[in-house]
C-alpha cells in the first residue's frame, strides 16, 4: 500500500512538473507579457520609413498628410483586435490554438484563401527582409558619409558603397536567424524598440531645433503640400501623392505577424485580451511618433523635404548625433529582420518535417556544448536553410538596390488582403454577421475603400520602380 502510495504521488509530482514547462498544446511553455508583445509590434511596425513620413506629408499637405496617418493607425488598431480573437477557434479563450496566420484563415475561412493568404504572407516577408538589408546598409554608409562631410566640408562629393555594408549586415542575420525559436526573441525586439525610439527622437530633436531656430530661411508648407507649377509638375504631383498614400498605409502593417507574436504570449491572462492592449500600445505608440516625426520635419524643411532626413542629409551637424541615430536605425533594423522573417523560416522547416519525417538530415537535433552560453540543440537542415535564406535576400538586395520600390509594390499586394480583407472576413464568418445588415454593410465599405487605395498605392508603386530602372547603373559606387 505504502509502495503504491508512493508511486502515484511520484507520478502526480512528475505530471506536475510536466505541466510546468509545456502548453496546453504540448509545446514549450510561452513566457511572452504585454512589455514583450508590445515590444515585437513597436519592432515590426516602426521602420526607419518613420523618417520618409516628412516626405510624404510634404507631398499630401497640412489636412490630408496628418489624417492620413490617423486614419491608418485607426484600420491598423481595429482589423489587429479582430484577428487577435481568431488566435484561438472556435472560442477565443478556451479553443484550439491557430500558429500563424495561414492556420486562422484556414480554422475560419479555409478554400483557396488559406493558399491566397500564404502567398500574400511570405511574399510580403520576403520582400521586407530584401528592403531592410537595403536600408540598414544605406544608414551606415549614411554615418561614413556624415563623418567624411564634417571632416571634408557639406560640398565634397564623400562617396561610398553600400555592398560591404550588405555583407556585414547578413552575416549579423546568419548568426542570428540560427536561434531557432521565436519565443527566443523577446530580449532583441526590446532592443531594436529601444532603437527606434533612439532614433525617431533624434530626429524630433533635430526638427524642433531647427524649427524654433528658424534654420529653415525660406521654408515653404501649404495646406495641399508640394505645389504644381513651382515644386512639381501636375502629372508629379497626382503621383506622388499616391505613393505618400502606400508609404503612410505599409507603414502600419504588421498584421503579417501578429498571429506569430500573439503566439508567444501565457496562456493567462487570455492572449486575445493581452494581444488586444499590446495592439493598442504598439500602434499608439507609433502614431505619436508618426505624426511628430511627420508634422515636424514637414514644419522643418517644408515642400523641399528629404526622402529621409537622418540619411538623406537634411541635417549634417552635429555629426556625431547623425552617427548615432544611424546606428540605431541599422541596429533596429536587425532585430526587425528577425521579427519578420522568423514566421517564414519556421513555416518552412514545419513543411520539410511533415514531408521527411525520417530525415535525419532534416529532423535530428544535435547537442553542443557552447562556453558561457550551455547546451545548444544544431539542426543541420535549419543551419543550411536559415543560411541559404539570409545570402540570398543579400544577394537580391545587391543586385537590386533600387528594391524599395519594389517593396512599395509588395506593400500594396499585402496590405489590402492582410490588414484590411482577412481580418474583416474572419470576423463576420465567426461573428456570423447576417448578409447586409448595418455592421456587414459598414465592414464591407472599409474593406473595398481600403482596396482602392492599395490599388492606387500600387499604381504609384510601379510608376516609381519605372523611373529606378531607367536611371539603374548596377554596382555604381554611390
Amino acid at each position: 500500500m505504502d509502495a503504491h502510495f508512493h508511486t502515484s504521488a511520484l507520478e502526480v509530482a512528475n505530471h506536475e512538473g510536466f505541466h510546468k514547462n509545456i502548453d496546453d498544446d504540448g509545446r514549450e511553455k510561452r513566457t511572452g507579457t504585454l512589455v514583450t508583445a508590445s515590444a515585437h509590434i513597436i519592432t515590426a511596425v516602426i521602420g526607419s520609413g518613420v523618417l520618409s513620413l516628412a516626405w510624404a506629408i510634404a507631398q499630401l499637405g497640412w489636412v490630408a498628410g496628418p489624417a492620413a496617418l490617423m486614419a491608418f493607425s485607426f484600420i491598423t488598431y481595429f482589423t489587429s483586435t479582430l484577428l487577435a480573437d481568431a488566435y484561438r477557434s472556435p472560442d477565443p479563450i478556451s479553443g484550439k490554438r491557430n500558429y500563424t496566420y495561414m492556420d486562422v484563415v484556414r480554422a475560419n475561412l479555409g478554400g483557396t484563401k488559406v493558399n491566397l493568404c500564404g502567398i500574400a504572407q511570405y511574399v510580403n516577408l520576403v520582400g521586407v527582409t530584401i528592403g531592410y538589408t537595403i536600408t540598414a546598409s544605406i544608414s551606415m554608409v549614411a554615418v561614413n558619409k556624415s563623418n567624411c562631410f564634417h571632416s571634408e566640408g557639406h560640398a565634397a562629393s564623400c562617396k561610398s558603397s553600400n555592398y560591404p555594408y550588405m555583407i556585414i549586415f547578413g552575416a549579423i542575420q546568419i548568426i542570428l536567424s540560427q536561434i531557432p525559436n521565436f519565443h527566443n526573441l523577446s530580449w532583441l525586439s526590446i532592443l531594436a524598440a529601444v532603437m527606434s525610439f533612439a532614433y525617431s527622437s533624434i530626429g524630433l530633436g533635430l526638427s524642433l531645433a531647427k524649427v524654433i531656430g528658424g534654420g529653415g530661411g525660406d521654408v515653404r508648407t501649404s495646406l495641399t503640400g508640394v505645389e504644381v507649377g513651382v515644386d512639381v509638375s501636375g502629372e508629379e504631383k497626382v503621383w506622388r501623392s499616391f505613393q505618400a498614400i502606400g508609404d503612410i498605409a505599409f507603414a502600419y502593417a504588421f498584421s503579417t505577424v501578429l498571429v506569430e507574436i500573439q503566439d508567444t504570449l501565457k496562456s493567462y491572462p487570455p492572449e486575445n485580451k493581452v494581444m488586444k492592449k499590446a495592439s493598442l500600445v504598439g500602434v499608439s505608440t507609433t502614431t505619436v511618433f508618426y505624426v511628430l516625426c511627420g508634422c515636424l520635419g514637414y514644419a522643418a524643411f517644408g515642400n523641399d523635404a528629404p526622402g529621409n532626413f537622418l540619411t538623406g542629409f537634411g541635417f549634417y551637424e552635429p555629426f556625431w548625433l547623425i552617427d548615432f541615430a544611424n546606428v540605431c536605425i541599422a541596429i533596429h533594423l536587425i532585430g526587425a529582420y528577425q521579427v519578420f522573417c522568423q514566421p517564414l523560416l519556421a513555416f518552412i522547416e514545419m513543411k520539410c518535417r511533415q514531408q521527411w519525417p525520417d530525415s535525419k538530415f532534416i529532423t535530428a537535433e544535435h547537442i553542443l556544448n557552447v562556453p558561457f552560453y550551455g547546451e545548444y540543440y544544431v539542426n543541420m537542415f535549419r543551419l543550411v536553410w536559415r543560411t541559404a535564406y539570409v545570402i540570398m535576400t543579400a544577394v537580391i538586395a545587391m543586385i537590386f538596390p533600387f528594391f524599395n520600390s519594389f517593396l512599395g509594390l509588395i506593400g500594396a499586394g499585402s496590405f489590402y488582403p492582410l490588414t484590411v480583407y482577412f481580418p474583416i472576413e474572419i470576423y463576420i464568418a465567426r461573428a456570423k454577421i447576417q448578409r447586409f445588415s448595418f455592421t456587414w454593410v459598414w465592414l464591407k465599405i472599409l474593406s473595398w475603400v481600403c482596396l482602392i487605395i492599395s490599388l492606387v498605392a500600387a499604381i504609384g508603386s510601379v510608376q516609381g520602380l519605372l523611373m529606378d530602372v531607367k536611371k539603374y547603373k548596377p554596382f555604381k559606387m554611390d
